[in-house]
């Protein structure tokens, strides 16, 4: 305990001291990467594969979760939901090259433990051969490929303050966000920083990603509070034939999302494929099977959220785990992401518009620790064991990871929130609400 207070406080500490001064995604095998090697030859095969992982992980916020998001808020919205993702996918980009990419994956010298460096800051110092072994790309790919991660975890957030945020303010959110929470905590699990020293397992983002969003989104959610009319106004998604075209652009882009994170085309990518689909397939039943049983009638909205959160849960285990143990994370995924996105909020009174805390939070916090729990050593390169291959002591370990990135994360989240309310404010004036966002900070319609 003492260890972990000490760490936390070490966090708050230095990540404090770089934001003030910058203030302007997913290979585990990154943390073998930093340790001094030669560089390897570059591998035709692999940076195909890298390539079209970059590609179909970037459709995943743009149509993608532009097109989720869009189909579930109400028609008044769509406009400024949308551009939400697609303003983050431009402004993100700009952030992780100037600075962003340096803090997750550059090298902080004595306190690499916690963060990266200004080192390469505007990708400066990027090698043009190929990355450490294993990695058999050059290091632009690897940037551009990470850089996907960087611009669709701000972009969830949205999710969960749909309907009531300025826009101006969600550009400020975002961009100090990427920089004082998503790099240092990407930095921790996948630069070499201390819960990967620590063996914490996450293959694609079940804690840089997932449990990273998720919790800001709650936070955000309860910090921006209730949308007008919320518990009495009809609130039902106005197309939802678009957020299943947009479940279905994340579902194709998660394989790039994992598969992906393997760092090549091999046995790593073609597991971690296989198992993203049975997860996911399993998921999206359980959620329909629960919610037939529990309201009468299965939804549309209830499969395609379930897939999601399928998606979701397999993301830290996706290198690491058999597909049978992909099969019953689905099942626990989407009875349990079903009981909280339904239930839970309701009986708590929260406002997260579109679930992302029920689903990204909660979804990545069930997958971090089941990644514990089915972990084989066979399956993944780390050669790790979960709780029921003989290692109970994994399960601790991902619970450690779990804890450091919700502490930092919601205590962050908060603060830039507050600061930018004080600032410029962050939800929209009564009119616009009542009016609808499209027209009034954007000045268009949809007919």
């Amino acid at each position: 305990m003492k260890t972990c207070i000490r760490r936390i406080t070490g966090v708050a500490a230095t990540t404090a001291a770089w934001a003030m001064v910058s203030m302007a995604t997913a290979l585990p095998a990154l943390a073998q990467a930093a340790a001094p090697a030669a560089p390897t030859k570059i591998d035709s095969g692999d940076t195909a594969w890298m390539l079209t992982s970059t590609v179909i992980v970037l459709m995943m916020t743009i149509p993608g979760l532009a097109l989720f998001y869009g189909g579930m808020v109400r028609k008044k919205n769509v406009l400024a939901t949308v551009m939400q993702s697609f303003a983050a996918a431009c402004l993100l980009s700009i952030v992780w090259m100037v600075v962003g990419y340096s803090i997750a994956f550059g090298d902080g010298g004595a306190l690499n433990a916690y963060w990266g460096g200004f080192g390469k800051m505007f990708f400066s110092g990027m090698t043009k051969e190929g990355l450490f072994a294993p990695l058999a790309i050059n290091e632009s790919l690897f940037a551009t490929f990470q850089m996907t991660f960087a611009i669709i975890t701000p972009a969830l957030i949205a999710g969960a303050v749909a309907d009531r945020m300025k826009f101006s303010s969600f550009l400020v959110f975002i961009t100090l966000w990427l920089v004082i929470v998503y790099a240092p905590i990407c930095h921790w699990v996948w630069g070499g920083g201390f819960l990967g020293s620590d063996g914490v397992m996450d293959f694609a983002g079940g804690t840089v990603v997932h449990i990273n969003s998720g919790i800001a989104g709650l936070v955000a959610a309860l910090f921006l509070g209730r949308r007008k009319g919320y518990g009495t106004d009809n609130m039902a998604p106005h197309n939802l034939v678009l957020t299943v075209i947009g479940a279905s652009f994340l579902w194709v882009g998660w394989f790039g999302f994992n598969g992906g994170s393997a760092g090549g085309a091999n046995e790593a990518a073609a597991m971690a494929v296989l198992v993203t689909q049975i997860c996911a397939a399993a998921a999206a039943l359980a959620w329909m099977f629960s919610e037939w049983m529990v309201h009468g009638k299965p939804s549309v909205l209830g499969i395609a959220s379930g897939a999601i959160a399928g998606l979701v849960v397999i993301t830290p285990a996706a290198g690491f785990v058999d597909p049978k143990g992909a099969l019953l994370m689905g099942i626990a995924g989407g009875i349990v992401c079903f009981i909280t996105a339904t239930g839970l909020k309701r009986m708590l009174g929260y406002d997260d518009s579109l679930d992302v805390f029920g689903i990204h939070g909660v979804g990545g916090i069930l997958g971090a620790v089941l990644t514990g729990v089915f972990a084989v050593a066979a399956i993944g390169g780390e050669g790790k064991n979960g709780l029921l291959a003989g290692n109970p002591a994994q399960v601790g370990i991902q619970l450690w990871g779990i804890a450091a990135t919700v502490v930092w994360c919601a205590v962050a989240t908060f603060v830039i929130l507050l600061v930018i309310r004080i600032v410029m404010g962050v939800r929209v004036d009564e009119q616009t609400e009542v009016e609808g966002l499209d027209v009034r900070m954007h000045g268009e319609v949809v007919p």
